[in-house]
């Protein structure tokens, strides 16, 4: 195999692929990447065998081939090398030589047969939707799944497709993020749950242009995503997903319009006083025209007040402010509607076309009015 790249499209597919190798396994052929210029193009994979990624990259093939490489090695060599053409080059013992200038690398690499291809995936079953909103989507709930593996389903997103919207849910057993998506076209019934990981990765690959589309095709366990010269396939998540429905209600007591801007600025501020370990609630108090933001710690107290627009009772409620912030920092509305029951029922914040739903638990509190 002998192939000419330049620099910055070898690592650019290098950088693409890199995100699904494993940092730990008992596998050595899966810290690699495989270098396949078999055919008429260079493609790049990488597989950890629950999230595989595969890539085109522009490269003058002079002797067809392939190879498996050490990921991290290649990727570190690659990147120190000077912005010049790189040639690719190996030898009947498996070793790759990298010339770039006057630098010279030869590292060992594996057969490529033995490497684990992305899996085929039946492409009868798809939806269609913008980068642009895919990566929205993404970054407007993905700070809802859990962190951790005691509920495996958690740490994923519901993809829910039917007619032309596409749901997409996240949960992690404190709050609700929910965005609903309105496709070009109808589309047959989907149910699936997509782990975090994977659309963790994806997020960072799409280039979010508006005018670029991303295909999604559905299978009985994996899920697709194409777009650009990029495949990106996973694993789903087996189980049912919850019954959101159920937790969601049109009922309030108390709607809140108020400025989001204004309301996050001040909840942040509030954080200063709070210590990584602590558990300090920020207490909102909300009555005809003004809010009341509030919080007592170890370090210190504060106590702002932001003008509102109110329908309903008043409520004081206290919030983990955390929660608040993530929900607030990826609604772009210039005001948010909060809807609220009573201090120890959810609160929702959503807009009138319900694009957007968060739904935060509030949590128990100690009030002192003055």
């Amino acid at each position: 195999m002998k192939i000419i790249f330049s620099k910055p499209a070898l690592l650019n597919g290098i950088n693409i692929v890199l995100k699904a190798v494993p940092s730990k396994t008992t596998m050595p052929i899966l810290e690699c990447i495989l270098i396949d210029a078999e055919q008429q193009d260079v493609k790049l994979t990488a597989n950890d065998m629950e999230l595989g990624i595969e890539t085109t990259i522009e490269g003058n093939i002079l002797e067809k081939g392939k190879i498996a490489i050490d990921a991290k090695l290649f990727s570190e060599i690659i990147r120190k090398l000077p912005d010049s053409d790189v040639i690719l080059e190996t030898d009947s013992s498996g070793l790759m030589t990298i010339t770039c200038e006057n630098s010279k690398f030869r590292i060992p690499g594996q057969p490529g047969d033995e490497f684990t291809y992305l899996p085929d995936i039946e492409k009868s079953s798809y939806i269609c939707l913008s980068q642009f909103t895919l990566k929205e989507v993404i970054r407007q709930t993905i700070f809802s799944i859990a962190a951790n593996d005691n509920n495996k389903i958690m740490t994923g997103e519901l993809f829910e497709v039917h007619e032309n919207q596409l749901k997409v849910v996240s949960l992690d057993g404190h709050r609700i993020a929910i965005r609903n998506v309105e496709l070009k076209d109808v589309y047959p019934d989907q149910k699936v749950i997509v782990p975090g990981k994977t659309l963790n990765e994806i997020s960072k690959i799409l280039s979010g242009d508006a005018e670029k589309d991303v295909y999604i095709f559905f299978t009985k366990n994996h899920i697709s995503f194409e777009f650009d010269n990029t495949i990106v396939v996973s694993r789903l998540i087996e189980g049912e997903y919850f019954r959101i429905n159920q937790m969601l209600s049109s009922d309030y007591e108390t709607k809140i319009t108020i400025n989001k801007k204004e309301l996050l600025d001040s909840i942040e501020r509030s954080t200063l006083l709070i210590r990584e370990s602590d558990k300090k609630p920020i207490i909102l108090d909300f009555d005809d025209h003004r809010l009341e933001i509030s919080l007592n710690s170890a370090i210190g107290s504060m106590k702002e007040e932001i003008l509102i627009r109110k329908q309903g009772k008043d409520i004081m409620i206290g919030f983990n402010p955390r929660f608040l912030i993530d929900a607030l920092r990826v609604i772009d509305d210039e005001e948010v509607d909060l809807y609220m029951i009573n201090a120890k029922a959810p609160c929702f914040i959503r807009d009138e076309e319900e694009r957007y739903i968060y739904l935060i638990l509030p949590v128990n509190f100690n009030p002192v009015r003055n």
